[in-house]
């Protein structure tokens, strides 16, 4: 018989103690400060804004911190938070053409207008394990070597060029201008395009990773390429009423990536190219191809193709790219589900009372028919 575990709020207290005690880990290695989270992983900094839906780096550092590394888990704590903060209104689009470019690339033009920008990437080094790092020491900042190139004013996109020739989409727009908020709204399906690209900005990097992953292998009809890549700092603005004018809050460094895909037209439509759309906060290059990927999956309806693959089903990929629900739904598991389990239990006892019966009396049938054909 299963009996119900006790100890309640005293056990909860020990757990977290031992918790804080397992987080701080051995107190011969100095403690790690949230502020070298922030300034030394900031890819996983960026990538818990981007799935907390809030951008400010030094509370998703310690978040990070709190979470012990677990990065599902400091994505959802930064999100609890935010629900907590007062809602002042919305800024401005962000002007990405006039981003000061940090990092630029197309696998569409060699030589592309303003030059290609390497800029801080994994792409270009050796996967092996760099043992040097393992004892701390001061390595020389960019201006001990050549600097960073970084690209001030305007820098058209990529997708600007195609557009000059009348090849690639207009770009849609919401209607009438107005963009839906699913901070604010719960989602639903089927949604509209400006609502699915929040739920992939803010989706688990590695589910949408996936998906895209699979419209490459042939689940789906598309064969996508790069046309840009950027990553860089814009201005953020906010229109003040008062005033008659928006005011620049500050800068913030986001990721872009604008996929280009074939696309054969149709009666009524030339043959031209179509687009897929990714930003996310901070240098998350590979989340937002990802999200490019699946943003033009999600597009096949609407471009008249037919929906045959998980990445163009808009119920499969936005009710199960939100990690922080996906991870409510599954760790909800943990908790006591004792009176739902002694149910199934006693039906499964039942069940099987009842099969054993019904097997006892089938080969006493069975004994008693061979019975009475010896008896003839």
């Amino acid at each position: 018989m299963y009996v119900s575990v006790k100890g309640g709020e005293a056990a909860i207290r020990r757990a977290h103690r031992l918790l804080a005690d397992r987080r701080r880990g051995s107190r011969d290695v100095a403690e790690i400060g949230s502020d070298q989270i922030a300034e030394q992983l900031t890819l996983a900094v960026d990538r818990v804004m981007n799935e907390g839906s809030l951008h400010d780096r030094a509370l998703a550092a310690l978040a990070i911190k709190q979470a012990r590394g677990d990065l599902v888990e400091a994505a959802f704590l930064v999100r609890a938070y935010r629900t907590t903060l007062p809602r002042f209104g919305a800024s401005r689009p962000i002007d990405t053409a006039e981003m000061v470019v940090e990092r630029r690339i197309s696998a569409t033009y060699k030589d592309l207008p303003g030059g290609q920008i390497l800029g801080p990437t994994f792409d270009y080094t050796h996967r092996l394990i760099d043992f040097g790092l393992e004892e701390a020491s001061e390595t020389p900042g960019p201006e001990a070597a050549d600097a960073l190139p970084v690209t001030p004013g305007s820098t058209p996109r990529v997708t600007e060029l195609l557009a000059r020739e009348g090849l690639v989409e207009v770009e849609p727009r919401g209607e009438d201008g107005e963009v839906g908020d699913l901070t604010r709204s719960p989602l639903r399906i089927p949604a509209k395009r400006d609502v699915r690209l929040q739920q992939l900005a803010r989706g688990d990097e590695g589910f949408l990773l996936a998906l895209g992953y699979s419209t490459q292998r042939g689940f789906g009809s598309t064969h996508p390429f790069a046309g840009e890549i950027r990553i860089g700092r814009v201005e953020v603005e906010f229109d003040v009423a008062e005033l008659g004018f928006a005011v620049p809050l500050g800068e913030i460094t986001v990721s872009e990536c604008q996929m280009i895909n074939q696309f054969s037209g149709s009666a009524k439509v030339a043959p031209t190219f179509t687009r897929g759309y990714g930003l996310a906060f901070g240098q998350a290059e590979r989340k937002v191809m990802a999200m490019a990927l699946v943003d033009r999956a999600l597009r096949t309806e609407e471009l008249g193709g037919e929906v045959i693959a998980p990445a163009q089903d808009q119920e499969f990929v936005l009710a199960h790219a939100d990690n922080v629900q996906a991870t409510g739904f599954v760790e909800h598991l943990k908790l006591p589900h004792y009176v739902d389990f002694q149910a199934e239990l006693a039906l499964v006892r039942a069940m099987r009372a009842e099969h054993a019966a019904r097997a006892e009396a089938d080969a006493a049938d069975v004994v008693e028919d061979h019975f009475e054909e010896a008896a003839e």
